[in-house]
């Protein structure tokens, strides 16, 4: 090896040295990302040579190549930990050059369980790509028509509070570093003024954006707390309450679940129990308003009447199933159930899963996610059908099944419905009538609930009834409850027993009154 290699190879090694002792520091201070960083900066800053380490305040990392000093790279989460969907902060690596453009941005850590269970980590990606090129100044918005002075960023359809979050997070934190760095020229380079970066301004905007929907549930709410305050008068009008339970199953499927996606999950029940062994804000919940609304109205419910409201009622898929089982009668479709005994046994199946995916969130709420795919609530109603095969067979296995047994899915394997059964035994009131001769000796509505929720000795499991109020109906129907029957026969048998009393008193009258007249007539001649 001549002296020109050898003075060669020591130069190259001492560069690589010197890189590496710069480099060291930056990766030291963000341990958990140590293989991570270094690619998305060189991929940022092609010609960059070093980077050094993070500090400062807004914590950042300037950027050096051949010619000095070219951007900044930073985590967003350790300027404004804004946490999101699941309570925690995304973090998203921004880097921008001296000009205050984003030239590199990647998402490197998150915990949305939204994104775990129905939006790919591709389409994530492609969303935040849509910063590259923006700067400091640009005031942007997510979704709907162009505005002047904004830019316009396309949507992922189900995931609008995650990227609310990282929208603010990129924009806020660029500004705070752009300004703390003269990158805009001052602080009145900034177009407006913004609201405070904070998750409380989150939850304020997704609240005034979602105004119109947020109207239309509360509104259909509060009717549905009139149906259930005068039952009994909508009861004994069994027309008018079919047509009353239809059409808002129907808004349940249709505005609940398709438009607005406010199904309910197991995954909210984890992810509140998870808050609640940590940090428990309540910022996390209000983020968004339609779930935070709709939950409230479940505790209250759940108190009131039991579980029976939310899962007779709001419950998008399980309004499917009874809308298709309806169908399916009305076509005289045989229904096959399963006897009694196998029947009660495989009501513990959704506490087994409830346990089970409660299990696995104490290690990890993101693969409690992935397990409580069992529910299909994220391919039938969030994603619209629109997924990979596998998913939609089973999803729609489930619907096929309800056309010949009634919420088979609601009633053996639902983890939610067997977490809201849990607090729904601490109910306040029974609001369904019974009578003393239920079950002893009368079983019709036993036999007529095909939720079976109804046992042989004529109690309702309040843990299993779906708050369908067809016993109701039964129960004020004079034609089908026997103890009402049998007044109405008592009532009819009196009833005739007078106008046969009268009767034969207008007979006794009319009689004495023929005779009266005939002895009127036969004086005259006597």
């Amino acid at each position: 090896m001549s002296a020109i290699q050898r003075m060669r190879r020591l130069v190259r090694n001492t560069a690589c040295l010197i890189i590496v002792c710069w480099f060291a520091p930056a990766v030291a201070a963000t341990d958990p990302l140590i293989k991570q960083l270094y690619p998305l900066v060189q991929e940022a800053f092609p010609a960059a040579e070093r980077f050094g380490p993070f500090g400062g305040d807004p914590r950042v990392a300037p950027v050096f190549d051949a010619n000095g000093l070219a951007g900044y790279v930073y985590l967003t989460d350790e300027i404004l930990p804004i946490p999101a969907y699941s309570g925690k902060p995304v973090s998203v690596l921004v880097a921008l050059n001296l000009r205050a453009e984003i030239v590199g941005v990647k998402i490197v850590r998150h915990e949305e369980p939204i994104l775990l269970a129905g939006v790919s980590e591709d389409q994530l990606a492609d969303f935040v790509a849509q910063y590259l090129g923006l700067d400091a100044r640009s005031r942007i918005k997510i979704g709907g028509a162009p505005s002047e002075g904004f830019v316009t960023v396309d949507a992922i359809s189900g995931a609008t509070i995650t990227m609310m979050v990282i929208n603010q997070t990129i924009t806020k934190t660029l500004q705070q570093v752009a300004a703390a760095h003269g990158l805009l020229d001052g602080a009145a380079a900034v177009a407006e003024p913004q609201p405070d970066p904070s998750a409380e301004a989150i939850w304020r905007l997704v609240w005034a954006e979602r105004s119109f929907a947020i109207g239309v549930l509360i509104t259909a709410l509060v009717l549905l707390t009139l149906i259930l305050l005068f039952q009994d008068l909508l009861a004994q009008h069994p027309r008018l309450l079919l047509w009353v339970r239809d059409g808002y199953l129907l808004f349940t499927v249709v505005f609940i679940g398709w438009y607005a996606l406010a199904q309910l999950s197991v995954v909210n029940v984890l992810t509140f129990v998870r808050a609640l062994r940590q940090d428990f804000h309540w910022e996390i919940f209000l983020i968004d308003p339609m779930m935070f609304i709709l939950w409230s109205f479940v505790a209250i419910s759940l108190l009131l009447w039991g579980r029976g409201v939310y899962c007779g009622w709001l419950c998008p898929f399980g309004a499917m199933q009874e809308l298709i089982n309806q169908i399916a009668r009305r076509l005289r479709i045989r229904q096959w159930e399963f006897p009694q005994m196998v029947h009660e046994r495989l009501w513990a199946l959704k506490y087994i899963v409830l346990l089970l995916l409660f299990g696995v969130s104490l290690q990890s709420i993101g693969e409690a996610v992935r397990y409580a795919e069992i529910e299909p609530f994220k391919t039938a109603v969030t994603l619209r059908f629109q997924r990979e095969w596998g998913y939609l067979v089973y999803a729609l296995a489930l619907l096929l099944i309800a056309v010949v047994n009634r919420k088979f899915y609601c009633k053996y394997l639902c983890p939610l419905g067997a977490a809201l059964a849990i607090p729904a035994r601490l109910r306040l009131f029974d609001w369904l009538r019974r009578r003393k001769e239920c079950g002893k000796p009368c079983q019709i509505c036993a036999v007529e609930c095909e939720v079976r929720a109804i046992s042989p000795i004529g109690e309702i499991n309040a843990n299993e009834c779906h708050y369908c109020l067809d016993c109701q109906v039964t129960y004020w129907n004079d034609d089908k409850c026997p103890p009402l029957s049998q007044q109405r026969r008592r009532r009819e048998q009196a009833g005739q027993a007078r106008q046969r009393v009268v009767a034969g008193r207008v007979a006794s009258t009319q009689a004495d009154a023929g005779v009266a007249e005939s002895d009127v007539v036969e004086r005259p001649d006597s």
